[in-house]
């Protein structure tokens, strides 16, 4: 492909989401990617007007860089499909799930995918019988965001509603699953290939906001240090639950280890960050992809699986 096949590229970010500013530097580094490739690319900062845009804009496709709610959860998705634009990453469906920490759970745990027990948390829940069935200690986060936004460690059944509390003002859905700290894991996946695995390694208590995005001390193996065999199985459980939730593109799928070296999933990012602190463009560049590159092929991939030209629904 050349460049002029994509046509006038609409790269969507920013947004209304807790992770706006992050969105908004994964799409200033995308944008910049896709112009040094001569792509006629615009960035939007999307709003409530989005749809009157982007059809007076004239755009042919979008990159869909907006992270968290209206962008992850087929909000957006849904206008592009209703606009008849082509866009990267997954569709409404897959976009849903992946967001909906509770669904794509209970769709691993259908699938027999190792994932960990969990609860939906209330505010009447009974500590001491949460904790009796899960153990401690407790990770408590909402349902429904990303960047580890609202995540609480729980090491006491007294902190539960304290953290409970912390979890519900981004979400009235909040769940509680067991802690792990055998390390932490993330698998990228671009079309149908599987990138290196990385291992997650942070000076503070766990892989939070702070630490994705603007500590210095924490470090990325890659390598990960895991036997072949171990890495291997872990590329391919997270294609199985990326798939599994209708995940297609391009995605991230975070993995814990327990004290006893078993993967468990985490859950599946469906458009996961481009910064210079972000896990796929690591795991790509370990795989001999720039960012450039990394970023032409995303694009790129949008066009095998969603048609240019939308049915005429006159003539159905």
């Amino acid at each position: 492909m050349n460049a002029a096949e994509f046509g006038k590229v609409a790269v969507l970010m920013g947004g209304w989401s807790s992770e706006r500013a992050v969105s908004l530097n994964s799409g200033a580094a995308v944008l910049g990617a896709l112009r040094r490739q001569q792509v006629d690319a615009h960035g939007i900062d999307v709003g409530p007007d989005i749809a009157q845009r982007l059809c007076e804009g004239g755009y042919q496709c979008a990159f869909v860089m907006l992270h968290g709610r209206g962008g992850e959860d087929g909000v957006i998705q849904g206008v592009l499909e209703a606009l008849g634009i082509p866009y990267t990453g997954s569709g409404v469906l897959g976009s849903a799930l992946s967001m909906d920490k509770v669904h794509s759970k209970q769709i691993w745990q259908a699938a027999g995918l190792p994932s960990l027990p969990f609860e939906l948390l209330q505010v009447d829940s009974d500590p001491a019988t949460v904790v009796e069935r899960l153990g401690l200690p407790l990770a408590v986060k909402p349902a429904r965001e990303g960047s580890s936004i609202g995540i609480s460690r729980v090491t006491q059944a007294r902190q539960l509603l304290s953290a409970w509390e912390g979890a519900a003002r981004y979400d009235a859905q909040v769940i509680v699953e067991p802690w792990l700290e055998g390390g932490e894991y993330t698998v990228a996946i671009l079309g149908d290939e599987l990138l290196p695995v990385i291992r997650i390694e942070v000076a503070g208590e766990f892989y939070d906001y702070r630490a994705k995005y603007q500590a210095q001390d924490t470090r990325y193996r890659c390598p990960c240090g895991l036997p072949a065999g171990c890495e291997q199985e872990i590329r391919q459980i997270a294609l199985q639950a990326f798939r599994a939730v209708g995940a297609t593109g391009w995605g991230r799928v975070d993995f814990l280890l327990d004290k006893q070296g078993k993967a468990w999933l985490m859950e599946n990012n469906t458009l996961p960050g481009m910064t210079d602190h972000s896990l796929v463009p690591m795991a790509a560049q370990a795989a001999g992809i720039g960012f450039d590159q990394l970023v032409w092929r995303i694009l790129a991939e949008s066009r095998e699986y969603r048609p240019a030209e939308q049915m005429d629904v006159h003539q159905a």
